[in-house]
């Protein structure tokens, strides 16, 4: 599965907050989460996302709580991967819950810049920005956590399991 979108660029320990901020863990449906995805930190992100567009983040992204709120807001946002440097381990799980790829890059990640154009290959670990010309290689998801990606999430793969 190939994807590619216009990167959305945050720095490092963007935590579960700033993703999705508290006062909204009352909203249940994905889409109302996505509607306030990102807006302590950046107001336009709700408005402007794109369906396809890759979110690209720091050290230790998704810090913080263990909601699971977090990722569902952005993957609900449109965004079908999230690449950083490096992820909070809960954050990590919660993203592969939901079947929200996570790859990461290391210090590779800060030559990717907002407004980029990448196409990424979470399959295989491929990310090459259209942009810049540089390519980039994170560890590929394993097998399983792809077919739970493929699942759209843990629970829609265990029910698929069961039959």
């Amino acid at each position: 599965m190939e994807l590619k979108g216009k990167v959305w660029r945050y720095g490092d320990n963007i935590d579960t907050d700033v993703i999705i901020p508290a006062r909204y863990l009352n909203v249940f449906t994905p889409k109302e989460l996505a509607a306030h995805c990102m807006e302590d930190i950046d107001k336009s992100f709700a408005k402007n996302v794109k369906d396809g567009d890759i979110m690209v983040g720091g050290r230790n992204f998704g810090c913080g709580s263990s909601r699971e709120h977090a990722p569902i807001a952005i993957k609900a946002s449109g965004i079908p991967v999230i690449i950083a440097h490096s992820f909070a381990r809960i954050f990590y799980r919660n993203g592969i819950n939901v079947g929200l790829p996570l790859l990461e890059i290391g210090d590779d990640v800060e030559k990717i810049h907002a407004g980029d154009e990448l196409r990424v290959d979470p399959e295989n670990g491929t990310i090459d920005d259209i942009t810049t010309g540089d390519h980039f290689k994170a560890h590929p998801l394993p097998g399983f956590v792809q077919e739970i990606a493929k699942a759209g999430g843990l629970i829609n793969y265990i029910k698929s399991k069961k039959g």
